[in-house]
This record gives structure tokens, C-alpha cells and sequence, in this order.
């Protein structure tokens, strides 16, 4: 191959892989959709044992478009929030997720929606339940 070939291959690809890495940072700065998760327990007292489900809804402030995103329901424990349960939900949809509990205590709960690629982070309101 002609040196001057080469070279001409040589910083075009060197272009492309440094529009690549300057691109790279902007995209990764783009923001995020907005969400706002609602969520409350069924009952807000059960037995040890017995089902508890938490109903709610995830709502999307500008639609992107997106498959199921994840909710977790969580448990305040000594000041930290502790995963208890994982589910999905569609955007602008509702979700349940079914949990039980294996001893009698008042439980602290929020569901809790990670940030994604898509959508920002956003936690619920926090309940209560009382488990007998």
C-alpha cells in the first residue's frame, strides 16, 4: 500500500475516534426524563406470614419511550434503606408487588425507582406497617 494511503487511513481514522470520545461525554450528560412514583401498602396491618401487597404507579413527566422499569420496595433499617423486593413497572403504568414478613414489628416502607438510562431516580412517599 501507497505510504500516503496509509497515512490518509491513518488520520481518518484518528478523526473518527476523536469525534467519538467527544461526543462520548455529551451524550452521557443528557438529562434525564423526570418521574414521580406513587406507592402504599394494601393493608397496613398483616400477619407474620401472611401477603402484604404494595399497589402504585409510576408516572412519566415526558414520554421517551422505554421498556418495564424497576421499583424496589424498601425497609428502613438502623438509618439505611434495605432492598426488600424487586419488580417492574412500564412507564406511566401501575405495578404490585407482593412481600412478607417473618417476624411481628412496624416496618418503614418507600418504593424506590433507580435511575436508568432513560428515567431519573424517585422514591415514594414512606408508610407504615404493622405486622402482627
Amino acid at each position: 500500500m501507497d505510504r500516503s494511503i496509509a497515512r490518509r487511513v491513518v488520520i481518518a481514522l484518528l478523526a473518527v475516534c476523536c469525534a467519538l470520545l467527544v461526543a462520548a461525554p455529551a451524550a452521557a450528560a443528557a438529562p434525564k426524563t423526570k418521574v414521580t412514583l406513587h406507592a402504599n401498602a394494601a393493608q397496613q396491618q398483616v400477619k407474620v406470614g401472611q401477603k402484604l401487597k404494595v399497589r402504585g404507579t409510576l408516572d412519566v413527566a415526558a414520554r421517551s419511550g422505554g421498556g418495564a422499569e424497576p421499583v424496589v420496595v424498601q425497609s428502613l433499617q438502623a438509618g439505611a434503606w434495605v432492598d426488600l423486593t424487586t419488580g417492574r413497572c412500564r412507564p406511566d403504568g401501575g405495578f404490585t408487588l407482593d412481600l412478607s414478613f417473618a417476624v411481628s414489628a412496624q416496618f418503614t416502607l418507600r418504593v424506590y425507582h433507580p435511575e436508568t438510562t432513560l428515567y431519573a431516580s424517585a422514591a415514594s412517599n414512606v408508610f407504615a406497617v404493622l405486622v402482627l
